[in-house]
């Protein structure tokens, strides 16, 4: 079966912080079928059977050419995309290794954005992990 095509996704995503504070958010290219022009955190579908940490490991790498460790989820979400695919999605908290961003096509831009500005940047079902990161992460 062609997991492009599946009705039903896991996405893995990538809350990567930098060591100054600052979230990793991408700009989706703007013809995108689900949300043209958005800014998100970087990460997308895993393989079947692959491990989700290994996944955004892949991911991140693919899409911004980071290397980044993978430490624990920030959540868990399930939605249902504009094009009307299924998606559970695992959030990871993530550290950089590597610190230059190449990004791939299928985004525009990045930024390395505060994260207060991040916040009001990247979709609003993201705001339960700025919660969790800023109650576990930074004292907040």
């Amino acid at each position: 079966m062609d997991i492009t095509k599946a009705s039903h996704a896991i996405a893995a995503k990538g809350f990567v912080v930098s060591g100054e504070g600052e979230l990793l958010i991408i700009k989706r290219r703007p013809n995108d079928v689900h949300n043209p022009s958005g800014w998100e955190v970087p990460g997308g579908r895993i393989e079947i059977g692959e491990d989700p940490a290994e996944g955004v490991m892949r991911e991140v790498r693919e899409e911004n050419g980071l290397v980044v460790a993978v430490h624990e989820p920030l959540g868990v979400r399930a939605f249902t995309r504009d094009d009307g695919q299924h998606i559970t999605m695992i959030i990871f908290r993530c550290t950089p290794e590597t610190h230059t961003v190449v990004l791939s096509e299928e985004h525009t831009a990045f930024e390395w954005a505060p994260l207060p500005e991040a916040r009001t940047r990247v979709h609003e079902a993201f705001g339960q992990q700025f919660d969790t990161y800023e109650r576990y992460y930074t004292g907040r």
